[in-house]
């Protein structure tokens, strides 16, 4: 069988027999009642998966696998390097600690489809605070610990909680991030008044309580009565999560339950190629859909182990950091984003640090978050020796829209591309007036209608913005919001998002492809290129690059060479003639690059600071750069 014919003939029935082909694999997971209808379109374009039928996630994560024979098999490692801390948990062990939380959660009047907000650090209670909202068919909404109050405020008057599930603080490599007191001015701001907050200690810094509405977290679940799985409907809700909004309001993607965990258990074996038992990590956070779909549930669904890790990338200690994990829990395949692998390969380009650590185990490097640049995921290849996928996926479709399917078909891998779609996934490139475009061309990219089961049916209490914000602009279609193109292959590339497509002179002009071209400059580290207004021009590039360490070249000459490389690649049409050498580019705790940000400081347009940011202090130093380069950098 040749390579991708697997694939093609899987990807093919699920097109030509949607129902047939969801309809088996759901029965790789348990049902508490089987479904009526597998894909219910009677209120198109609003569809549902699995109608009539009932389950709960946490059982089939947790319950199901106890029973099955797995109680003793290791479900979660905890591993902290910011607190020096490992812990493990096996499946009953998390399965109890779950049911007795949901037993705490329950006893304050929390029920089937009440919302409750959980903001936390990366800590197993985060884990088992998600768990056991969803035992109770209550839907959590996860909010990343640490943002700001007001960004919590709103999204606490959107979903109006009953309760709120928290700890004192986070802990950064070089700093105590106190969670209480942002909370409690959100508490304050938010029209909508929570009556109950558990909070967790932390002995890295305990929090004050309030007294008649804030209880112990530790004291209320010892207290608690342990509670069962309560059955929900297929179409149920089982989480909120919020993702930044054009207007500025935040949007509440809904994730459905039934086919979320089908999807899920699909993907764990078919793309990620892991095999139930096996060690799996996925270095997110649980505040971003990665560490929903890949930290919790999708690997405990599957019966997978998964790490949680309360680390970086480079810093807690070095740039080793994700090696040590790696060797040290015997971790078959990592997902990361490629902005983690472009810090690492800034500390240490050599890989002089991966020698000290046995990754014979390691088989998969999966990225997405950001575009996957070549010039990176080439590294990582030769680094590894191991496959490097980049698939792409979005917190509205809570799982892969494309990816290379190692687990039932690996195919060949090109760099820059995030190969080809999942099942359910019918994508087209569209021009401006919704016309196919030709094989190569660069456009909108687009899926046809209905999606498949895992993605968002809707946005909480928002039909209509739904409506609006995805299917409106091309009928019939999902707005996917990206650009980019698919080759004779049917490889897909998405190059930047829509509004990244840059015109210079007429000519569109993909952020990403000059992007590619300024990474595979030896000395470059990790990149970002945005379009500035000119007045002659509509729009001109300007690159924006970090070094590697221990480049000792004067930035000028550096920046030439960039410039003569885009020339030479792209040539003169890009009119690409800035390059501006930082230290660091700001982004967003997730590892994208705010990158429109930046372009309203150099268009000299009104701009606020981002609630994701990472470090405010590097849009400072963004503006400086600016600003001397002669750009008017307002803020």
């Amino acid at each position: 069988m040749a390579s991708g014919d697997r694939y093609r003939a899987v990807h093919a029935r699920s097109l030509k027999d949607p129902e047939g082909f969801w309809a088996e694999q759901a029965e790789t997971i348990d049902w508490t009642k089987r479904w009526d209808k597998v894909l219910d379109s009677s209120r198109a374009p609003f569809y549902g998966w699995y109608v009539g039928g009932e389950l709960n996630a946490c059982h089939n994560a947790l319950d199901r696998h106890v029973e099955n024979g797995r109680a003793d098999q290791t479900a979660l490692i905890y591993d902290s390097p910011v607190t020096d801390t490992k812990r493990s948990f096996t499946y009953l062990e998390l399965r109890d600690h779950v049911a007795r939380l949901a037993g705490a959660i329950a006893a304050q009047g929390v029920g089937k489809g009440d919302r409750v907000i959980i903001y936390m650090p990366m800590i197993p209670e985060a884990v088992m605070a998600m768990l056991a909202c969803a035992r109770l068919g209550a839907v959590h909404s996860v909010v990343f610990g640490g943002f700001a109050a007001k960004e919590l405020a709103s999204r606490i008057d959107d979903c109006q909680p009953k309760l709120v599930l928290t700890a004192s603080c986070g802990v950064e490599p070089a700093r105590i991030v106190a969670y209480k007191p942002m909370l409690d001015e959100a508490i304050e701001q938010a029209r909508h008044k929570v009556s109950k907050v558990i909070v967790f200690q932390r002995p890295q810094g305990p929090a004050t309580l309030v007294k008649g509405r804030d209880l112990d977290w530790t004291e209320t679940v010892a207290a608690a009565a342990p509670h069962g799985c309560v059955p929900v409907r297929a179409t149920d809700p089982l989480y909120i999560l919020y993702t930044s909004g054009t207007t500025g309001f935040p949007k509440g993607v809904v994730r459905d339950t039934g086919g979320y965990c089908v999807a899920l258990y699909w993907s764990m074996k078919n793309l990620y190629g892991v095999e139930p038992g096996e060690v799996w990590w996925c270095a997110s956070d649980v505040g971003w859909v990665v560490g929903h779909s890949y930290i919790v549930y999708g690997p405990l669904i599957y019966g997978s182990t998964s790490i949680l890790y309360e680390g970086k990338p480079v810093g807690t200690p070095d740039a080793g950091a994700f090696w040590r994990v790696i060797s040290e829990h015997k971790a078959v395949a990592l997902f990361t984003a490629p902005t983690a692998f472009r810090a690492i390969k800034r500390e240490d380009p050599e890989g002089k640090l991966l020698k000290k650590y046995d990754l014979s185990k390691f088989r998969t490097l999966f990225l997405a978050g950001e575009r996957g640049d070549p010039p990176t995921i080439e590294w990582a290849q030769r680094l590894l020796g191991v496959p490097v996928v980049d698939h792409w996926w979005q917190t509205e479709t809570g799982w892969v829209i494309c990816g290379n399917f190692v687990g039932l078909d690996p195919m060949p891998i090109k760099p820059g591309s995030c190969s080809v779609p999942a099942p359910g996934w019918h994508l087209e490139v569209l021009d401006e007036n919704g016309h196919p475009m030709k094989r190569g061309q660069v456009g909108a990219i687009a899926a046809r209608l209905p999606l498949p089961p895992g993605t968002f049916p809707t946005l909480w209490n928002a039909d209509e913005r739904y409506k609006q914000g995805y299917l409106t602009e091309f009928p019939g279609y999902y707005k996917t919001g990206d650009a980019g193109f698919i080759d004779e292959d049917g490889y897909v590339s998405v190059m930047t998002r829509v509004d990244d497509v840059i015109n210079v002179a007429g000519h569109r002009l993909s952020t990403g492809q000059i992007e590619e071209v300024l990474g595979a400059h030896d000395d470059v580290a990790e990149c970002a290129v945005i379009g500035v207004a000119d007045e002659l021009k509509g729009q001109v590039p300007l690159g924006f690059v970090v070094l590697k360490a221990g480049v000792d070249r004067p930035d000028r000459e550096i920046a030439n060479e960039i410039v003569q490389m885009v020339r030479d690649r792209i040539g003169p049409v890009a009119f690409f003639k800035s390059a501006l050498v930082v230290q660091r580019l700001p982004k967003t705790r997730s590892g994208k690059i705010l990158r429109g940000t930046i372009q309203k400081m150099a268009d000299n347009q009104p701009w606020t600071m981002p609630a994701t940011i990472e470090d405010p202090v590097v849009l400072e130093e963004i503006k400086d750069g600016l600003k001397a380069a002669g750009y008017a950098a307002k803020g």
